[in-house]
């Protein structure tokens, strides 16, 4: 599977068009362990709103990520981080969606929902799964 195959092409915008703005929500939801930051708790080296301080010496995990809203040109404009609460990414062919906690419900609405439920036939015939984490919830998405 290439990177954005998986994402419906109604939207098609040019990922260098977006920043992260005042999105943070990659130093808040996910768990790092080399910074020892359990999942939907602040990074300690965030300054909300405005991004990491150790940016330049930030670890290879957080190198390594990928938000699909910023990288995808097939992830549609109202997956906005900042206005959903949610962030997407991709792990071969495993689509996860974090959600912020305070939004934990986010998710459940159109067109989200909908969009997830296409995501997880495109992925089921590779061996994949769509997969939400909101708070302390673990939700397998079914087509």
């Amino acid at each position: 599977m290439t990177r954005a195959t998986n994402f419906p092409a109604d939207a098609i915008e040019e990922p260098a068009a977006r920043r992260c703005g005042t999105c943070t929500l990659c130093c808040r939801l996910p768990d790092i362990d080399a910074l020892d930051k359990p999942a939907n708790a602040w990074c300690r080296h965030c300054v909300a709103q405005e991004g990491c301080r150790i940016y330049e010496a930030r670890p290879q995990l957080c190198r390594d990520f990928h938000c699909h809203w910023l990288s995808s040109q097939r992830l549609g404009r109202h997956w906005e981080p900042a206005v959903t609460g949610m962030m997407v990414y991709e792990q071969g062919a495993q689509v996860t969606v974090l959600v912020d906690p305070d939004r934990a419900d986010a998710w459940r609405a159109e067109p989200f929902v909908g969009e997830l439920r296409q995501w997880a036939a495109a992925v089921e015939v590779q061996g994949g799964y769509v997969i939400v984490f909101a708070g302390d919830t673990v939700t397998r998405i079914r087509p």
